[in-house]
């Protein structure tokens, strides 16, 4: 990775918030799109799951200026670039093309539960959260690299 050095900008898309803010939002989205899923709303669940893993990855954006170079500037062009991405892990990669998959809500089908089990998209969301996360504390020199 090709680092850069932070500096908030209060009118810049993505240096408004630090790299750590941002993967925090993600992790507020990521339970956003939990209760959308858990209200029956698959629709926001399906937008709140891929909000909250590019939120974090634009934590990764600040401090690699080669992925921001690359990556784009929506959620959407984010993860289709992790999905390519050979330096991220298989598991990360396949969770970039889980989000990018288009799901939409059944409307035929009413499935009647007690409590709604959490969404594989909200798994995948958060496996690239904490991919994100892991990028952005090694990049700052908070855990060794490996």
């Amino acid at each position: 990775m090709s680092v850069v050095a932070f500096e908030r900008q209060k009118d810049h898309w993505l240096f408004r918030f630090s790299p750590e803010e941002w993967v925090f939002a993600g992790v507020g989205e990521a339970k956003r799109a939990d209760e959308a899923y858990a209200r029956g709303d698959r629709r926001g669940g399906l937008a709140g799951a891929r909000r909250a893993a590019g939120m974090a990855l634009n934590g990764v954006l600040i401090v690699d200026d080669d992925a921001r170079a690359s990556w784009g500037r929506t959620y959407m062009e984010h993860l289709a670039k992790l999905r390519e991405d050979t330096r991220a892990p298989a598991a990360v990669r396949d969770a970039a093309a889980l989000l990018l998959l288009d799901e939409e809500p059944v409307k035929e089908l009413v499935v009647l539960r007690r409590k709604a089990a959490p969404s594989r998209l909200v798994e995948a969301a958060r496996d690239i959260i904490a991919h994100a996360y892991a990028l952005v504390a090694r990049e700052q020199g908070k855990v060794e690299p490996s």
